[in-house]
């Protein structure tokens, strides 16, 4: 493949961007949580690539971003639960699971030949720009190798993903800096995976949410145990030991502070990039620690994503 391109997130970049995706090629671009690796959702070549670029398991699905709530309502049947939460957090940081419709010219490597589709408008104005130029379904999973830890800035894409992708539109940092929830509607209602919208706020406008049992059957993306992972061993919940690169939060010694305030927001929109600058500085046979997050709010997602990257690696 030739070099990647860097295109700016102006109209002759987007639309470069939206000429790449027409003829199957992929492109990575920004939202509102992580940088995502776009590619047509109804291209099956496309979508093969996708899983090739970023050695993702086959069985593993992809989110389906979308431009508006009509076109998500082509692909996926919502009930007045999947309508509340798509008005109240679209375009946003949720991803909702529902059953897919017939016949919707969706490639099946995007949903791994399940019953369900999940679907998303993101809200980062450079993604909504290129879906509507592109004018059709982009599956787009982190533009990141898989397992590593997702891309918050062009730069990380860049070094993940350089010379396996046609194309890279540097918008700038992701401003929630971890991934949408994701949520289950094909049954009760199910938090697949924590995310930029906070489980509360979900439960406050439908009611009681159960949680996703790890061991369960994979039905979205984002619920591999291990995942997110630097190559240093990562200790949680942990005060700092002598030689490790320590990742605080709050007051307190930290060699790098998420948030000094202890405010979570900030914190998670400096999670992965965090990660990726203490996995730097550990070197080959360095360690980091993290310190305790609070478990609610984006607390949840942040918790989950630091609990992925801890975890023995397959």
């Amino acid at each position: 493949m030739p070099d990647t391109e860097s295109l700016l997130p102006d109209m002759p970049g987007l639309e470069r961007a939206a000429g790449i995706l027409r003829a199957g090629g992929l492109v990575a671009f920004p939202t509102e949580t992580v940088y995502g690796l776009g590619g047509d959702a109804r291209n099956s070549l496309a979508v093969a690539g996708i899983y090739e670029a970023k050695g993702r398991p086959r069985f593993n699905p992809l989110i389906v971003h979308c431009a508006d709530i009509a076109m998500a309502e082509t692909f996926g049947q919502f009930d007045d639960r999947a309508r509340a939460l798509a008005a109240a957090f679209w375009p946003g940081p949720l991803t909702l699971v529902v059953p897919i419709r017939m016949a919707t010219g969706l490639s099946p490597l995007v949903t791994a030949e399940l019953d369900t589709v999940a679907l998303r408008i993101p809200a980062h104005p450079v993604a909504q720009t290129l879906i509507q130029s592109f004018g059709g379904p982009l599956a787009a999973p982190s533009a990141n190798p898989s397992g590593k830890v997702s891309p918050t800035r062009a730069a990380h894409v860049a070094q993940g993903l350089s010379g396996r992708i046609a194309a890279i539109v540097d918008g700038g940092p992701c401003a929630v800096g971890v991934e949408s929830t994701i949520l289950g509607l094909d049954g009760p209602a199910t938090l697949l995976r924590p995310g930029g919208i906070a489980l509360e706020d979900i439960a406050a406008l439908i009611g009681p949410v159960a949680l996703y049992q790890k061991g369960e059957k994979l039905t979205a993306p984002g619920q591999l145990a291990s995942h997110y992972a630097p190559a240093a061993p990562l200790r949680l919940n942990a005060q700092p030991e002598p030689g490790e690169i320590h990742i605080g939060f709050g007051p307190g010694p930290a060699t790098l502070n998420l948030s000094p305030t202890g405010n979570l927001t900030e914190a998670a929109a400096n999670l992965f990039h965090m990660l990726r600058e203490a996995d730097q500085l550990a070197g080959p046979k360095g360690r980091i620690s993290a310190a305790p997050i609070p478990d609610t709010g984006l607390g949840r997602a942040i918790n989950d994503r630091l609990a992925r990257a801890a975890a023995p690696r397959p």
